[in-house]
């Protein structure tokens, strides 16, 4: 069965103090903590594009300490519910969230990595093309670009749950989708990007990792 987060709006969801909850977050979290501990960087700052809830980051960064966690989303529900959780968290390598829209220029200006979860599908087109593109601007040569989510293979059988989302995610909004490994992998080279790395992860997940040069 396929994770299912549900993109943010305001009102949806369970909230405690400004804080939403993402079921799928306690699904997968250790699952890609393990190959984040292979892929980043001993130390530098990690940046999270769209970090939604703000969990992932607070489990990343309490697990990681030697690395400075920076947390943003372009909707500010999620920017109020990752500074809640951070709040309460206090852990002092995790920064207070940024604005930023994968599509528009980033308001950050250096990385020493870029982790992109459950973002690629509930997102139009452009916001994958922005990610590569901005990630070119902000990463040094051979720093990771970390990607986490459902995707579709030509060579590999899609699973019927994730089939079964594709569609309900076209019903919504037909900019959203399952988006094809082989054109990411076409826009990730036209930022300098070539792929590194390809994991299977429960849940009919895939982990992409993407490096510089």
């Amino acid at each position: 069965m396929t994770d299912r987060p549900e993109p943010w709006a305001p009102g949806s969801g369970p909230a405690v103090a400004g804080k939403r909850h993402a079921p799928a977050t306690l699904r997968n979290r250790d699952a890609i903590l393990s190959i984040l501990r292979n892929e980043l960087p001993s130390s530098g700052l990690v940046l999270e594009v769209a970090s939604g809830s703000g969990e992932h980051a607070i489990h990343f960064a309490a697990a990681l300490p030697n690395l400075d966690w920076q947390p943003s989303d372009p909707d500010p529900t999620a920017l109020a519910s990752i500074e809640a959780w951070r709040r309460d968290a206090s852990l002092p390598n995790l920064l207070a969230p940024i604005q930023l829209d994968a599509a528009n220029v980033w308001p950050i200006e250096m990385a020493a990595a870029i982790i992109c979860i459950n973002m690629v599908h509930i997102s139009p087109w452009a916001a994958t093309v922005g990610l590569f593109g901005g990630a070119a601007q902000v990463l040094p040569i051979g720093a990771p670009l970390i990607l986490y989510g459902p995707y579709i293979e030509g060579d590999v059988q899609t699973a019927p749950s994730n089939l079964a989302f594709h569609q309900s995610l076209q019903d919504r909004n037909p900019d959203w989708g399952l988006r094809d490994v082989a054109d990411i992998d076409h826009v990730a080279a036209q930022s300098g990007f070539r792929r590194t790395g390809r994991t299977e992860m429960p849940a009919n997940n895939l982990t992409l990792i993407y490096r510089r040069g």
